[in-house]
């Protein structure tokens, strides 16, 4: 399924059928504070988006929610022709209020709305890959998806959305949006401290499904462990190059979408996270989250 990459660590990974960096980028700190707004530093967030792909990234992810419109206009102005090799995977299912709260938006008429609203400001005919958030701030929520899930079917069928993938899923909703249409990625939170989808991860690569996940260095939570600081040190490296490593390494069909305001922030992840882990730094960090 993975193939070797000679610019970014991780090879690559097939979602359906585009071929992407394992080693993609997320947007959503371009954004003002509490993304919401704009940056303070507009040309020095274009100047990201472009390095990442100078770098050879080919997977970004956004959300016209971002800002909100933000990032996508950001990612419209820097990278807008895009290159044939660059896929944008967005997501639908939340707006924002004045409070910066991100309300849920799931009924088909607000979707619809939304996928196209990504169609205009991203400036494209056709959206590559559509996740459906789910849950809320604090995590996932059970609850069916079946309504929304067929709305987003729909509009795949029409031919405005390539791809589909759910986002802050239970895996009970992550099995209903695949009886309802097939899924390329599940987008949940997952780090080294916060291992709750072993299993899917697992039964998801034996599919082909990929998982990217958010928060890979902690979020709003910064990791910190004691394991985690002594494997950097053995290493030379640092801790969050340490976590982006592990997460490579941990399952084939993990991809990485870290996000940065600043270029020497993404050429150091780039680097960190072609740091190669030995088995035993490996079993350290295991129980960290266990």
């Amino acid at each position: 399924m993975s193939t070797p990459s000679l610019s970014l660590p991780g090879g690559t990974w097939t979602l359906g059928d585009m071929t992407v960096t394992r080693f993609g980028y997320g947007a959503m700190q371009l954004a003002g504070p509490g993304v919401m707004g704009p940056p303070a530093d507009r040309e020095g967030a274009v100047a990201v988006l472009r390095e990442a792909v100078d770098a050879g990234v080919t997977h970004i992810d956004t959300s016209d929610a971002y800002g909100p419109r933000v990032t996508n206009e950001l990612i419209r102005e820097a990278l807008h022709p895009y290159p044939a090799s660059l896929h944008i995977a967005t997501k639908v299912g939340a707006t924002r209020d004045e409070q910066g709260g991100w309300p849920p938006a799931r009924r088909p008429g607000e979707l619809r709305r939304q996928v196209h609203e990504n169609l205009e400001s991203l400036r494209l005919d056709v959206l590559d890959l559509v996740d459906l958030r789910l849950g809320d701030a604090e995590g996932p929520r059970p609850g069916s998806l079946v309504e929304a899930f067929e709305t987003l079917a729909e509009l795949q069928e029409q031919g405005l959305i390539r791809h589909l993938g759910v986002s802050n899923a239970t895996e009970e909703q992550v099995a209903e949006a695949r009886s309802i249409a097939p899924i390329v990625c599940v987008q949940n939170m997952y780090n080294l401290a916060h291992r709750h989808d072993d299993e899917l991860i697992d039964r998801l690569a034996a599919d082909g499904v990929a998982y990217v996940p958010f928060f890979p260095l902690g979020g709003f939570t910064p990791l910190q462990s004691s394991a985690l600081s002594a494997v950097a040190a053995r290493s030379e490296a640092t801790a969050m190059s340490v976590a982006l490593a592990w997460l490579l390494q941990r399952s084939p069909n993990i991809l990485l979408i870290p996000g940065t305001s600043s270029t020497a922030h993404l050429r150091e992840n780039i680097a960190g996270a072609r740091l190669s882990l030995s088995h035993e730094d490996v079993t350290e960090l295991d129980r960290i989250g266990r």
